[in-house]
């Protein structure tokens, strides 16, 4: 029977406090500290400190380390069932360097999306009272609808941004629909459509790497993987693996069935890695590439975002400006 505790939904943590709180257990379990010792040197900010003293208390009842963290809300579902064949096989130690060196750099990416992002955001607010300002300061409109003129624009973007949330929120309830024509309609956009099949199939070689290097059978980690692709298609697409698998073909055989099976070395790879015995190194080996290749493309677009943004902006203003007929010689009344 379920807990309250264990019904309870946790918002998902930060790649920022994700990163801190697995590069601190690695640290800790190299030190050979005892795992309550680790969680007990842990400081996390605000109320995610609770997760941890929640931790804590579970592993004193004689939880494991990923029941504890999984039930308080530290884990998800997919670093529980690693971090638990990583304990039963041994150490957690690799597993923790993993997810550590692997949320580090999502977080880098996101700060550097965000850092990017910030003046461009600042020169929109500005230029929302700037467009206006020549019509205000001719007497062409008055106050309040100099106010309306730079405010509206504001309010939509909100109105917007906030239907773009629901949408999200609404669609992640539906996300794991077959052939979610969102998600059909995403692997064809250009350029980033298939930026979007490789990340999805790299985020499942990485987590079948991950849960096969913490020594749980490959039989089990496949559908857990399966359930870390975001894309309904190309989830639905790597569904068919496992089936093959259980008649008898080899991994590599099930990929080469695939439509979205990622870059085409990937099969090369895991074919070596079966004949020799090294299949999570190769996994591991092809996540690393495109993790660089993925980090690299995310650069590009942080890089690039920021001066279309300028150019719409400055183009909206000088279009704001001319309309205002500010530049127009006023003729005086009765004239």
């Amino acid at each position: 029977m379920l807990t309250k505790q264990s019904k309870q939904h946790f918002p998902e943590l930060s790649f920022e406090t994700k990163a801190l709180l697995f590069t601190h257990l690695a640290t800790m379990e190299k030190a050979g500290l005892s795992t309550e010792s680790s969680f007990a040197n842990l400081r996390l900010q605000g109320k995610e400190q609770q997760r941890v003293t929640a931790t804590i208390r579970n592993l004193k009842r004689g939880k494991s380390i990923a029941q504890a963290g999984k039930a308080a809300g530290l884990f998800d579902q997919l670093e529980s069932h690693v971090i638990e064949a990583a304990t039963q096989a041994g150490s957690p130690a690799i597993t923790y360097k993993r997810f550590a060196d692997h949320y580090t750099e999502k977080d880098r990416l996101q700060k550097l999306v965000k850092s990017r992002m910030r003046l461009p955001i600042l020169m929109f607010l500005m230029s929302l009272f700037i467009a206006p300002l020549s019509a205000f300061a001719t007497g062409a409109i008055s106050g309040g609808a100099y106010l309306w003129k730079a405010l509206s624009p504001l309010l939509l973007v909100l109105l917007v941004w906030k239907t773009i949330q629901f949408l999200r929120s609404t669609y992640r309830t539906q996300a794991y629909e077959k052939n979610n024509p969102l998600d059909r309609m995403a692997l064809r956009l250009p350029l980033f459509g298939v930026m979007n099949i490789r990340a999805n199939a790299n985020q499942f070689y990485e987590s079948l790497g991950l849960m096969l290097e913490a020594g749980m059978p490959i039989f089990d980690a496949l559908p857990l993987a399966t359930q870390t692709i975001h894309n309904s298609v190309i989830r639905a697409d790597f569904s068919s693996i496992l089936p093959q698998l259980h008649e008898g073909k080899t991994l590599s055989q099930a990929l080469e069935k695939l439509d979205y099976a990622g870059q085409i070395h990937i099969i090369e790879l895991v074919r070596t890695g079966e004949c020799s015995g090294t299949l999570p190194e190769m996994l591991w080996r092809y996540s690393s590439s495109e993790n660089q290749a993925i980090s690299l493309f995310h650069e590009e677009v942080a890089a690039w975002v920021p001066r279309i943004l300028y150019s719409l902006v400055a183009l909206w203003m000088i279009v704001g400006i001319f309309k205002s007929n500010a530049f127009v010689p006023q003729m005086p009344e009765g004239l």
